[in-house]
C-alpha cells in the first residue's frame, strides 16, 4: 500500500496560483495512476485530475480544465497539481490518491490509498 502526504496548500487571492505536492512512499508508486480530489465544506468529495502511471495520460475535471495541471515525477515518487487563476469556488481540502489501476480514472472507488489532505483557500 502507498502512503501519501500532501503539501503546498495555503491561502491566496482570486487569480493567484499554488502548486500542491504529494509525496508517496512504497514501491508501487510508479505502477499506479494517481489522482487529486477535493472536498468543500458541506459538499461531496469530487474528482479534480488524474494521471496515468507513465504520466502520458491525463484527465482534468471540466471545472479546472485550462487552469489546473497534474504531473508526476516517478524518480521522486511525487505527484503535483499546478493550480493557476484560482477562484473562490476552488476553496476546499485537496486530497491525493493512489489508484488500483494504471490508467487515470475519475471514479472514487478506483482509488485505494488517500492522503490526509491540504487546505486551499481562495479569497475574493
Amino acid at each position: 500500500q502507498v502512503q501519501l502526504v500532501e503539501s503546498g496548500g495555503g491561502s491566496v487571492q482570486t487569480g493567484g496560483s499554488l502548486r500542491l505536492s504529494c509525496a508517496a512512499s512504497g514501491r508501487t508508486f510508479s505502477d499506479s495512476a494517481m489522482g487529486w480530489f477535493r472536498q468543500a465544506p458541506g459538499k461531496e468529495r469530487e474528482f479534480v485530475a488524474g494521471i496515468g502511471r507513465n504520466g502520458y495520460m491525463r484527465l482534468h475535471a471540466d471545472s479546472v480544465k485550462g487552469r489546473f495541471t497534474i504531473s508526476r515525477d516517478n524518480a521522486k515518487n511525487t505527484v503535483y497539481l499546478q493550480m493557476t487563476n484560482l477562484r473562490p469556488e476552488d476553496t476546499a481540502v485537496y486530497y491525493c490518491a493512489a489508484s488500483k489501476l494504471r490508467i487515470p480514472t475519475s471514479q472514487f472507488s478506483d482509488f485505494a490509498s488517500w492522503g490526509q489532505g491540504t487546505q486551499v483557500t481562495v479569497s475574493s
